[in-house]
């Protein structure tokens, strides 16, 4: 099997720590990993400020860019969402390009989604001390319907005590460009969240999205509150 990575704008630039995790469980279970170097941003941002057709231009680069892929995989609900829920609809006054969008939206995948229902494994060996919660994105889980994948994930990690997170399905309040167009409504909903991570006695905060866990860090540590942030790719990597 052989998959292509699809490293989100966020990772490249800011979290790139989180791809070599993600590479580094795939190979752990024997999958052969490739990276297209000409890939670039899948267009969301784009997308959501009402730029159709500078989305769609960026789709048409990353269909041709990963058409001829098996599998593509992506650290990110987001950006895996924008592929397989929204690609189809940019296209849909061309029917040729709508069928290849279709297709490549059914070749894509977010991590633990991939790992969960493609490999089939729930134990990558994995190795962890510590109190941690889980933190449901939001598109990851109302856009792909991912709800138990990364749960099933951190259950089988070793040495690990899994604490339940009040709300955990709550959004953090970062929605993208929403943080910075809505920044006093942004910032109430993280404190909500931030309340919840406090009175969960959680020392480590998992999710499956980085703009999430850059928003929970962002205020947990003007706050002083001594909780890490940790993709669960980067948590799985560990042995």
């Amino acid at each position: 099997m052989k998959v292509s990575l699809f490293i989100t704008c966020l990772v490249d630039q800011l979290f790139p720590q989180v791809g070599v995790s993600m590479v580094e469980v795939l190979r752990r279970l024997g999958v052969e990993v490739d990276f297209p170097e000409a890939q670039t941003c899948c267009g969301q941002p784009a997308f959501n400020s009402g730029y159709r057709a500078q989305a769609r231009e960026l789709a048409e680069r990353f269909i041709k860019v990963f058409d001829e892929s098996q599998y593509i995989v992506a650290p990110s609900g987001s950006c895996t969402s924008m592929v397989k829920v929204f690609y189809p609809d940019l296209f849909e006054d061309d029917g040729a390009s709508r069928e290849r969008a279709q297709k490549l939206a059914a070749r894509t995948f977010e991590f633990s989604e991939f790992l969960i229902n493609i490999l089939k494994v729930e134990d990558v060996g994995a190795k962890f001390h510590g109190r941690v919660a889980l933190h449901q994105s939001c598109h990851l889980l109302r856009e792909l319907n991912v709800r138990t994948e990364p749960l099933k994930l951190l259950r089988a990690v070793r040495g690990i005590e899994l604490i339940e997170l009040e709300r955990a399905d709550a959004c953090c309040g970062f929605g993208g460009l929403f943080a910075i167009k809505y920044a006093q409504i942004s910032g109430g909903i993280l404190q909500e969240k931030i309340d919840c991570i406090k009175r969960s006695g959680a020392e480590v905060i998992v999710a499956s999205d980085m703009g999430c866990l850059m928003h929970i860090d962002g205020g947990l540590s003007r706050q002083r509150i001594p909780v890490r942030t940790l993709h669960l790719a980067e948590l799985l990597a560990g042995k």
